[in-house]
Protein backbone atom coordinates (compact mmCIF):
# COMPACT_ATOMS: atom_id res chain seq x y z
CA UNK A 1 0.00 0.00 0.00
CA UNK A 2 1.16 3.85 -0.30
CA UNK A 3 1.06 5.86 2.63
CA UNK A 4 -1.29 8.92 2.71
CA UNK A 5 1.21 11.50 2.71
CA UNK A 6 2.74 10.22 -0.12
CA UNK A 7 -0.30 9.85 -2.19
CA UNK A 8 -1.35 13.90 -1.17
CA UNK A 9 1.99 15.33 -2.74
CA UNK A 10 1.60 13.12 -5.94
CA UNK A 11 -1.95 14.00 -6.20
CA UNK A 12 -1.13 17.75 -5.60
CA UNK A 13 2.04 17.04 -8.61
CA UNK A 14 -0.68 15.45 -10.79
CA UNK A 15 -2.62 18.78 -10.53
CA UNK A 16 0.16 20.84 -10.97
CA UNK A 17 1.34 19.00 -14.01
CA UNK A 18 -2.29 19.35 -15.24
CA UNK A 19 -2.68 23.47 -14.32
CA UNK A 20 0.73 24.13 -16.25
CA UNK A 21 -0.70 21.68 -19.62
CA UNK A 22 -3.83 23.43 -19.76
CA UNK A 23 -1.99 26.52 -20.48
CA UNK A 24 -0.64 25.54 -23.30
CA UNK A 25 -3.68 23.26 -24.50
CA UNK A 26 -4.54 24.96 -27.74
CA UNK A 27 -1.12 24.94 -29.07
CA UNK A 28 -0.58 21.17 -27.78
CA UNK A 29 -3.57 20.05 -29.38
CA UNK A 30 -2.57 21.85 -33.02
CA UNK A 31 0.39 20.29 -32.98
CA UNK A 32 -0.73 16.84 -31.86
CA UNK A 33 -3.18 16.97 -35.36
CA UNK A 34 -0.77 17.82 -37.42
CA UNK A 35 1.75 15.26 -36.16
CA UNK A 36 -0.87 12.70 -36.23
CA UNK A 37 -1.45 13.17 -39.71
CA UNK A 38 2.25 12.30 -40.53
CA UNK A 39 2.51 9.92 -38.15
CA UNK A 40 1.39 6.30 -38.60
CA UNK A 41 -0.98 4.97 -35.41
CA UNK A 42 0.45 2.93 -32.74
CA UNK A 43 -2.70 1.01 -33.15
CA UNK A 44 -2.07 -0.08 -36.96
CA UNK A 45 1.47 -1.38 -35.83
CA UNK A 46 1.58 -5.30 -35.78
CA UNK A 47 0.67 -7.06 -32.40
CA UNK A 48 4.22 -9.11 -31.19
CA UNK A 49 4.38 -12.70 -32.10
CA UNK A 50 2.94 -14.93 -28.78
CA UNK A 51 6.19 -16.25 -26.95
CA UNK A 52 5.54 -19.84 -26.22
CA UNK A 53 8.44 -21.42 -25.17
CA UNK A 54 8.43 -25.33 -26.70
CA UNK A 55 9.08 -26.60 -22.70
CA UNK A 56 6.03 -25.08 -21.61
CA UNK A 57 3.83 -26.16 -24.08
CA UNK A 58 5.24 -29.84 -24.53
CA UNK A 59 4.47 -29.95 -20.45
CA UNK A 60 0.79 -28.34 -20.64
CA UNK A 61 -0.10 -30.63 -23.62
CA UNK A 62 1.15 -33.55 -21.74
CA UNK A 63 -1.17 -33.19 -18.91
CA UNK A 64 -3.98 -31.49 -20.85
CA UNK A 65 -4.14 -35.33 -23.19
CA UNK A 66 -3.88 -36.58 -19.96
CA UNK A 67 -7.10 -35.13 -18.64
CA UNK A 68 -9.02 -35.28 -21.78
CA UNK A 69 -8.30 -38.98 -22.74
CA UNK A 70 -10.10 -39.87 -18.89
CA UNK A 71 -13.47 -40.84 -19.28
CA UNK A 72 -13.97 -40.25 -15.96
CA UNK A 73 -11.49 -38.51 -12.66
CA UNK A 74 -11.96 -37.19 -9.41
CA UNK A 75 -10.20 -35.38 -7.17
CA UNK A 76 -9.87 -32.40 -4.32
CA UNK A 77 -9.51 -29.12 -5.15
CA UNK A 78 -8.39 -26.47 -2.26
CA UNK A 79 -8.99 -23.22 -3.15
CA UNK A 80 -7.54 -19.99 -1.85
CA UNK A 81 -8.47 -16.60 -2.74
CA UNK A 82 -7.54 -13.00 -1.25
CA UNK A 83 -9.98 -10.68 -0.65
CA UNK A 84 -9.25 -6.88 1.06
CA UNK A 85 -9.82 -6.44 3.92
CA UNK A 86 -11.62 -3.11 5.82
CA UNK A 87 -8.48 -1.56 6.53
CA UNK A 88 -6.68 -3.05 2.99
CA UNK A 89 -4.35 -5.37 3.32
CA UNK A 90 -5.87 -8.68 2.06
CA UNK A 91 -7.27 -11.32 3.56
CA UNK A 92 -7.60 -15.44 2.64
CA UNK A 93 -10.34 -17.47 2.30
CA UNK A 94 -10.13 -21.10 1.57
CA UNK A 95 -12.34 -23.61 0.60
CA UNK A 96 -12.41 -27.89 -0.48
CA UNK A 97 -14.59 -29.50 -3.01
CA UNK A 98 -14.84 -32.79 -3.86
CA UNK A 99 -15.09 -33.67 -7.30
CA UNK A 100 -16.52 -36.45 -9.28
CA UNK A 101 -16.75 -36.12 -13.48
CA UNK A 102 -17.97 -38.73 -16.09
CA UNK A 103 -17.94 -37.92 -19.77
CA UNK A 104 -19.73 -36.85 -21.13
CA UNK A 105 -22.53 -35.95 -19.38
CA UNK A 106 -22.42 -36.13 -15.32
CA UNK A 107 -20.62 -33.85 -12.46
CA UNK A 108 -20.50 -33.70 -9.08
CA UNK A 109 -18.94 -31.01 -6.80
CA UNK A 110 -19.36 -30.99 -2.83
CA UNK A 111 -18.08 -27.59 -1.34
CA UNK A 112 -16.91 -27.15 2.11
CA UNK A 113 -14.70 -23.69 3.34
CA UNK A 114 -15.15 -20.47 4.41
CA UNK A 115 -18.76 -19.87 4.14
CA UNK A 116 -22.05 -21.87 3.01
CA UNK A 117 -21.45 -25.66 2.34
CA UNK A 118 -22.67 -26.16 -1.21
CA UNK A 119 -23.45 -29.29 -3.76
CA UNK A 120 -23.59 -29.37 -7.33
CA UNK A 121 -25.05 -32.22 -9.00
CA UNK A 122 -25.50 -32.55 -12.80
CA UNK A 123 -26.89 -36.10 -14.49
CA UNK A 124 -26.90 -35.17 -18.24
CA UNK A 125 -30.25 -33.89 -17.71
CA UNK A 126 -30.77 -31.55 -14.95
CA UNK A 127 -28.67 -29.54 -12.98
CA UNK A 128 -29.35 -28.79 -8.99
CA UNK A 129 -27.91 -26.92 -6.80
CA UNK A 130 -28.34 -27.71 -2.76
CA UNK A 131 -27.55 -25.77 0.06
CA UNK A 132 -27.45 -28.34 2.89
CA UNK A 133 -27.01 -25.99 5.98
CA UNK A 134 -30.36 -23.87 4.74
CA UNK A 135 -31.87 -26.91 3.28
CA UNK A 136 -32.25 -25.38 0.04
CA UNK A 137 -32.13 -26.34 -3.50
CA UNK A 138 -32.19 -25.09 -7.16
CA UNK A 139 -32.96 -27.10 -10.14
CA UNK A 140 -32.72 -26.22 -13.64
CA UNK A 141 -32.61 -27.96 -16.89
CA UNK A 142 -29.54 -29.06 -18.81
CA UNK A 143 -28.13 -29.28 -21.58
CA UNK A 144 -26.46 -32.75 -22.93
CA UNK A 145 -22.93 -31.99 -21.95
CA UNK A 146 -20.69 -30.89 -18.85
CA UNK A 147 -19.30 -27.96 -21.07
CA UNK A 148 -22.48 -27.02 -21.92
CA UNK A 149 -23.56 -27.53 -18.62
CA UNK A 150 -21.16 -25.31 -17.20
CA UNK A 151 -21.76 -22.77 -19.24
CA UNK A 152 -25.79 -22.43 -18.37
CA UNK A 153 -24.84 -22.71 -14.41
CA UNK A 154 -22.44 -19.62 -15.16
CA UNK A 155 -25.11 -17.67 -17.52
CA UNK A 156 -28.10 -18.89 -15.38
CA UNK A 157 -27.07 -18.28 -11.96
CA UNK A 158 -23.58 -17.12 -11.94
CA UNK A 159 -21.84 -20.49 -10.69
CA UNK A 160 -18.59 -20.88 -11.56
CA UNK A 161 -15.73 -23.71 -10.57
CA UNK A 162 -12.17 -22.84 -10.76
CA UNK A 163 -11.19 -26.01 -11.74
CA UNK A 164 -13.58 -25.88 -15.18
CA UNK A 165 -10.39 -26.00 -17.36
CA UNK A 166 -9.54 -29.15 -16.14
CA UNK A 167 -12.92 -31.14 -16.80
CA UNK A 168 -14.21 -29.91 -19.97
CA UNK A 169 -13.92 -32.16 -22.88
CA UNK A 170 -10.77 -30.38 -24.52
CA UNK A 171 -8.42 -28.88 -21.37
CA UNK A 172 -5.83 -27.79 -23.76
CA UNK A 173 -7.94 -25.02 -26.06
CA UNK A 174 -9.44 -23.89 -22.49
CA UNK A 175 -5.77 -23.20 -21.06
CA UNK A 176 -3.98 -22.26 -23.93
CA UNK A 177 -6.58 -20.46 -25.82
CA UNK A 178 -5.38 -16.42 -26.23
CA UNK A 179 -1.62 -17.80 -24.76
CA UNK A 180 1.12 -14.57 -25.69
CA UNK A 181 3.77 -16.24 -23.26
CA UNK A 182 4.34 -19.23 -22.07
CA UNK A 183 7.93 -20.48 -20.41
CA UNK A 184 9.06 -23.18 -18.35
CA UNK A 185 10.29 -22.43 -15.19
CA UNK A 186 12.21 -25.59 -13.51
CA UNK A 187 11.29 -28.01 -11.51
CA UNK A 188 9.82 -28.33 -7.39
CA UNK A 189 9.90 -30.95 -5.12
CA UNK A 190 7.71 -29.67 -2.48
CA UNK A 191 4.15 -29.26 -4.01
CA UNK A 192 2.11 -32.17 -3.96
CA UNK A 193 4.90 -34.27 -2.50
CA UNK A 194 6.18 -35.49 -5.75
CA UNK A 195 8.65 -33.60 -8.58
CA UNK A 196 6.11 -31.63 -10.20
CA UNK A 197 7.79 -29.20 -13.81
CA UNK A 198 6.56 -25.52 -13.02
CA UNK A 199 5.51 -23.24 -16.22
CA UNK A 200 4.16 -20.15 -16.58
CA UNK A 201 0.92 -19.36 -18.69
CA UNK A 202 0.25 -15.68 -19.97
CA UNK A 203 -2.86 -14.18 -21.96
CA UNK A 204 -4.45 -10.77 -22.06
CA UNK A 205 -6.60 -11.80 -18.76
CA UNK A 206 -4.34 -13.54 -16.40
CA UNK A 207 -0.74 -14.41 -15.58
CA UNK A 208 -0.78 -18.57 -14.30
CA UNK A 209 1.67 -20.53 -12.82
CA UNK A 210 0.92 -24.56 -13.02
CA UNK A 211 3.00 -27.23 -11.43
CA UNK A 212 2.55 -30.55 -13.31
CA UNK A 213 3.36 -34.05 -12.02
CA UNK A 214 6.42 -35.13 -13.67
CA UNK A 215 5.88 -38.39 -13.70
CA UNK A 216 2.31 -38.57 -13.22
CA UNK A 217 1.30 -36.12 -15.80
CA UNK A 218 -1.27 -34.86 -13.63
CA UNK A 219 -1.70 -30.48 -12.12
CA UNK A 220 -0.39 -30.46 -8.81
CA UNK A 221 -1.04 -26.79 -8.29
CA UNK A 222 -1.96 -23.38 -9.91
CA UNK A 223 -1.65 -19.45 -8.70
CA UNK A 224 -3.24 -16.98 -10.50
CA UNK A 225 -3.10 -12.86 -10.54
CA UNK A 226 -5.73 -11.16 -12.84
CA UNK A 227 -4.04 -8.84 -15.14
CA UNK A 228 -6.81 -6.24 -14.86
CA UNK A 229 -7.16 -6.62 -10.74
CA UNK A 230 -5.58 -3.12 -9.66
CA UNK A 231 -4.81 -5.21 -6.15
CA UNK A 232 -2.93 -8.11 -8.21
CA UNK A 233 -5.07 -10.06 -5.33
CA UNK A 234 -3.61 -14.33 -5.68
CA UNK A 235 -5.85 -16.92 -6.11
CA UNK A 236 -4.70 -20.32 -5.38
CA UNK A 237 -5.88 -23.79 -6.30
CA UNK A 238 -4.31 -27.00 -4.98
CA UNK A 239 -5.13 -30.54 -6.04
CA UNK A 240 -4.60 -34.11 -5.07
CA UNK A 241 -6.11 -37.09 -4.79
CA UNK A 242 -6.55 -38.03 -8.00
CA UNK A 243 -7.95 -40.82 -9.40
CA UNK A 244 -8.66 -41.49 -13.40
CA UNK A 245 -10.68 -43.68 -15.21
CA UNK A 246 -12.64 -44.51 -11.46
CA UNK A 247 -15.59 -46.92 -11.59
CA UNK A 248 -18.05 -44.32 -10.57
CA UNK A 249 -21.69 -45.57 -8.71
CA UNK A 250 -24.78 -44.89 -10.61
CA UNK A 251 -26.45 -42.82 -7.83
CA UNK A 252 -22.95 -40.21 -7.66
CA UNK A 253 -24.54 -38.04 -9.58
CA UNK A 254 -27.67 -36.81 -7.32
CA UNK A 255 -28.85 -36.46 -3.83
CA UNK A 256 -31.76 -37.95 -1.86
CA UNK A 257 -31.69 -35.05 0.87
CA UNK A 258 -31.61 -32.42 -1.90
CA UNK A 259 -34.70 -33.98 -3.25
CA UNK A 260 -36.61 -33.25 -0.03
CA UNK A 261 -35.66 -29.73 0.28
CA UNK A 262 -37.32 -26.39 -0.32
CA UNK A 263 -37.13 -24.96 -3.47
CA UNK A 264 -35.82 -21.88 -4.91
CA UNK A 265 -35.22 -20.36 -8.59
CA UNK A 266 -31.94 -21.44 -10.45
CA UNK A 267 -31.58 -17.92 -11.23
CA UNK A 268 -28.47 -15.15 -10.86
CA UNK A 269 -28.08 -13.73 -7.89
CA UNK A 270 -27.33 -10.22 -9.66
CA UNK A 271 -23.58 -10.06 -8.27
CA UNK A 272 -20.56 -11.40 -9.64
CA UNK A 273 -19.63 -15.22 -10.84
CA UNK A 274 -16.97 -17.03 -7.80
CA UNK A 275 -16.20 -20.85 -6.74
CA UNK A 276 -19.62 -22.11 -5.91
CA UNK A 277 -22.74 -20.07 -4.60
CA UNK A 278 -24.35 -18.48 -1.93
CA UNK A 279 -27.93 -19.25 -1.33
CA UNK A 280 -30.56 -16.42 0.00
CA UNK A 281 -31.25 -16.70 3.53
CA UNK A 282 -34.70 -18.25 4.18
CA UNK A 283 -36.66 -15.21 4.82
CA UNK A 284 -36.10 -14.72 1.06
CA UNK A 285 -36.06 -17.86 -1.11
CA UNK A 286 -36.73 -16.27 -4.27
CA UNK A 287 -33.36 -16.38 -5.83
CA UNK A 288 -30.02 -18.46 -5.39
CA UNK A 289 -25.99 -16.12 -5.00
CA UNK A 290 -23.01 -17.28 -6.01
CA UNK A 291 -20.78 -15.17 -4.54
CA UNK A 292 -17.66 -15.63 -2.84
CA UNK A 293 -18.30 -17.00 0.60
CA UNK A 294 -17.77 -13.95 2.75
CA UNK A 295 -17.49 -13.81 6.17
CA UNK A 296 -19.61 -11.36 8.43
CA UNK A 297 -17.11 -9.65 10.06
CA UNK A 298 -13.34 -8.93 8.72
CA UNK A 299 -10.36 -7.29 10.93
Amino acid sequence: MIPGKFVGRAALLALGIALAAGANAQQSLSEARSQRARVPSKAAAVAPKPELEAKAIDVLKATTDRLAKAQSMSFTAIVTYESPSRIGPALAYTTISEVVMQRPDKLRVVTLGDGPASEFYYDGKTMTAFAPAENLVAVSAAPPTIDAALKAAFDRAAIYFPFTDLVVADPYKALAEGLTVAFYIGQSKVIGGTTTDMVALVNDNVFLQVWIGAEDKLPRMLRAVFRNDPLRLRHQMELSNWKLDPVVAADTFASAKAATALPMAFAHPGGSAASGFRPPTKAKPAGKAAAKPQPTKTP
